[in-house]
C-alpha cells in the first residue's frame, strides 16, 4: 500500500515508521528538512522522503497523486500559548484540499480526548481539526489519546522530572484529575491495526489504558516503580500560570508547552468505552508496565523519539539548517585552536558534550546561564540530551541545536537556543596541518542592535574564561580521568 506520513520527524511518526515499512508498505514521509532524518537504516526503495510544509500548498505538490492511505500526525501545541490553533486549522484545511485530488481512501488521525463540554483551547483545537478532516472525500478514523506513556514522551519527561528531582512536591489541585494513559506501544498497534477496517471507517474512538488515574497517581506509581519515597501534597490556591511556571521551572518542558499541558490537564480525559481494543487485538499495557518499559529503553540508550526534538520547542526555525557555514559579516568571533594526540578520542569527547557529562569546565556557570534563560523563559539546560554519545542532525543538546553533525570530516555545528539580543553558534572540528593535528573550538555570535552589541562586551571576559578552559578540558579528558 502506498501511504503518506506527515510528522515523520516527530515523536509518533519515528515510531510508526518502522512498523509501516516492516509490514511491506511503500512509504512518503513528509519532513520540512531532510537533513533531520535520522532513520537512515531505513533508507530503501519503499522509503520516500519528501520535504513538505503544510503551511505552504505549493509544497504538497511533491506528494505522488496515487497514495491509498494519509496518516494526520501534525500537532502545534509547542508554537506558543497564542496562535497555534490557527496554524493548525491552516495545516488540516490546506492537507485536506490536496487530498482531494488524489486517491487516498483514508485518514488516520491521533487527536486528543475531548469529551467534556468545556475544554482547553489545545484539546478545542484537536476537535475543530477532526472537523477538518472530515471534510475530505476519504473515510477517516479518528483516534483520540490522553496521556501518552513512553520514553521520551512529553507526558513521561515531565512526571519523571519531578519525581526524580523532588522528594516532597507541594502541588496545585489540578493533580486530582482523573485522566486514562496510555503506552506509546499501543498507540502505535491501533495506528496501524485500523488500516482499511471496516468498523473503523468513519469512526472516532478514544484509546486509553486500562487504568483510570488521577495525575497525583501517576507520579506516586512512578515513585513505587522506581522505589522512591515522595510525599504529595495538593494545595487549592496554585494558579493556572502559577502551576505553568512551577513546570517550567522544574522540569525540561517548553513554557508553551507548560501553559498548554496546564490548561488541559484541568480537564478530565477519560474514554468513552468501546471494544476497539478486543475488535484489532490489543493487549494494553498497564501504566506501571509502561514505566518499566519506558526506563529500560532509557537505560539501554534506545529512545527512539524525543519531544525535546521538535523544532518549535525553542527559538528555532527550520530555515537556520541552511547556516550549516555560519554567517561572518556584522558576527563576533572568539576562536581557540589547540593541538591534539588522539583525533579520535578528542571527536569522541566533543560528541558528548552537555547533558549529564557537561561542558568540561565552568559547569556551574552553565547552569547558571541556564538558569537565567529559564528565568526569562528560555529552555534552559534541563533539556539534556536524547543519548550520551550519538548525535544527529535538529537534535536538542541542552540549549543548543544542532545544525551539523558530521563525524566522518569532524565537524560539529550547534545554535544557541537560549534568549539571547541575538544569534549564536559553537562550532567544533578537528583538522590536520603539517602532519599535526588541531581541534578547533569557534563561538560566533551576530548581536541584534545595541542591546546585542552590549551583551557580547559585557559577556566576553566570561566567554575567554569559559571557552579557553572548555578546549582545554576537551582534550585532556581521558588523561585526567585515566580513561
Amino acid at each position: 500500500m502506498r501511504i503518506l506520513l506527515t510528522g515523520a520527524n516527530g515523536y509518533i511518526g519515528k515510531r510508526l515508521l518502522p512498523v509501516l515499512l516492516k509490514q511491506g508498505h511503500t512509504v512518503f514521509c513528509c519532513v520540512r528538512n531532510k537533513q533531520r532524518f535520522t532513520h537512515k537504516e531505513l533508507l530503501n526503495s519503499n522509503l520516500h522522503l519528501l520535504e513538505v510544509d503544510l503551511l505552504n500548498p505549493a509544497s504538497l505538490e511533491k506528494i505522488p497523486k496515487d497514495i491509498e492511505l494519509s496518516y494526520y500526525l501534525i500537532h502545534s501545541m509547542l508554537q506558543g500559548t497564542e496562535g497555534f490553533d490557527v496554524l493548525e486549522k491552516k495545516c488540516a484545511q490546506n492537507f485536506v484540499n490536496f487530498l482531494k485530488r488524489t486517491e487516498n481512501r483514508q485518514i488516520i488521525y491521533l487527536s486528543g480526548i475531548a469529551n467534556e463540554t468545556k475544554l482547553s483551547k489545545h484539546l478545542q483545537s484537536r476537535k475543530e481539526v477532526e472537523d477538518i478532516l472530515k471534510q475530505s472525500r476519504s473515510y477517516y478514523t479518528i483516534l483520540r489519546a490522553g496521556i501518552i506513556v513512553g520514553s521520551g514522551s512529553a507526558s513521561f519527561e515531565i512526571i519523571r522530572d519531578l519525581v526524580e528531582k523532588l522528594p516532597v512536591m507541594v502541588t496545585p489541585k489540578w493533580l486530582l484529575t482523573k485522566c486514562q494513559p496510555i503506552a506509546v506501544r499501543n498507540v502505535i498497534e491501533y495506528l496501524h491495526k485500523v488500516i482499511y477496517h471496516k468498523s473503523c471507517l468513519n469512526q472516532t474512538f478514544d484509546i486509553g489504558g486500562i487504568e483510570i488515574l488521577s495525575y497525583k497517581e501517576m507520579l506516586q506509581q512512578y515513585a513505587k516503580v522506581r522505589k522512591l519515597k515522595r510525599t504529595i501534597v495538593t494545595l487549592p490556591v496554585m494558579t493556572p500560570r502559577l502551576s505553568s511556571y512551577w513546570l517550567f521551572f522544574i522540569t525540561s518542558t517548553s513554557y508553551n508547552l507548560a501553559v498548554n499541558l496546564v490548561n488541559s490537564m484541568k480537564i478530565e480525559v477519560v474514554c468513552r468505552p468501546n471494544e476497539l481494543a478486543q475488535k484489532l487485538n490489543i493487549n494494553l499495557i498497564s501504566y506501571q508496565e509502561a514505566i518499566e518499559r519506558a526506563m529500560g529503553k532509557i537505560k539501554q540508550q534506545m529512545v527512539v523519539s524525543s519531544w525535546k526534538d521538535a523544532l518549535s520547542s525553542g527559538r528555532f526555525s527550520n530555515k537556520n539548517f541552511k547556516y550549516v557555514e555560519p554567517p561572518s559579516f556584522g558576527c563576533y568571533f572568539d576562536t581557540k585552536v589547540l593541538p591534539v594526540e588522539n583525533q579520535q578520542m578528542v571527536l569522541n569527547n566533543v560528541w558528548a558534550l552537555g547533558g549529564e557529562r557537561g561542558w568540561y569546565y565552568g559547569n556551574w556557570l552553565w547552569k547558571f546561564r541556564g538558569f537565567l534563560d529559564k528565568l526569562f523563559g528560555g529552555v534552559g539546560l534541563n533539556r539534556g540530551r536524547r543519548h550520551p554519545s550519538e548525535i544527529e542532525i535538529g537534535d536538542s543538546l541542552d540549549f543548543w541545536r544542532v545544525l551539523l553533525a558530521d563525524k566522518e570530516n569532524k565537524r560539529l555545528l550547534l545554535y544557541a537556543e537560549m534568549k539571547l539580543p541575538g544569534e549564536a553558534w559553537l562550532e567544533f572540528s578537528l583538522h590536520e596541518k603539517q602532519d599535526k593535528s588541531y581541534l578547533q573550538q569557534k563561538a560566533i555570535f551576530r548581536p541584534k542592535g545595541v542591546a546585542g552589541r552590549l551583551y557580547w562586551y559585557l559577556s566576553y571576559p566570561f566567554h575567554v574564561f569559559i571557552f579557553k578552559g572548555m578546549i582545554k578540558e576537551i582534550i585532556n579528558y581521558n588523561k585526567k580521568f585515566n580513561l
